[in-house]
């Protein structure tokens, strides 16, 4: 069986939301909730990740009865790794290239040199895409999310 290794949960809602702010006009200011609904994230954990990156700069929020979120800059300024590091923290694909090394080993390791490289390859792929590049086209009625793209086709069975 193969493992996986795998993004959060947090990762992957703050990257579909953040991906969802991107699709739109930049001057719409959507509710959370309609981002949720959009994208099939669970509304109290959207809140909370939206919350950090409004704090990160990524996200502005506008209150009131017209209020909502909408992105902090242009999409073709913010990167997929700046999206991650804002709802998670700096990432690392191994321990002992967390700046702490709890094993000790990393200065005998023969794989740590392995995992440094594949580690900044990763970082340069996340750097390197920018939201821009991700957006999702709209539906024959404008409408952008995961639920449009997976309605089936007016007129298919």
């Amino acid at each position: 069986m193969q493992h996986v290794l795998r993004i959060s949960r947090k990762i992957d809602y703050g990257l579909r939301a953040m991906i969802y702010l991107a699709s739109i006009s930049p001057d719409a200011v959507v509710p959370f909730r309609e981002i949720a609904r959009q994208m099939m994230v669970p509304e109290d954990f959207l809140a909370k990740i939206l919350k950090t990156l409004v704090d990160e700069g990524l996200v502005k929020s506008t209150r009131g009865p017209h209020g909502g979120y909408a992105l902090g800059k242009p999409a073709a300024d913010i990167s997929f790794l700046q999206v991650i590091e804002a709802v998670e923290g700096p990432i690392a694909i191994n321990v002992c290239l967390d700046g702490e090394d709890p094993c000790a080993k990393s200065h005998f390791c023969t794989m740590v040199d392995v995992w440094r490289e594949a580690q900044e390859k990763m970082l340069e792929v996340y750097r390197q895409t920018r939201l821009a590049s991700l957006t999702l086209k709209p539906d024959a009625q404008g409408q952008v999310g995961f639920v449009q793209l997976m309605a089936p086709a007016p007129g298919a069975s």
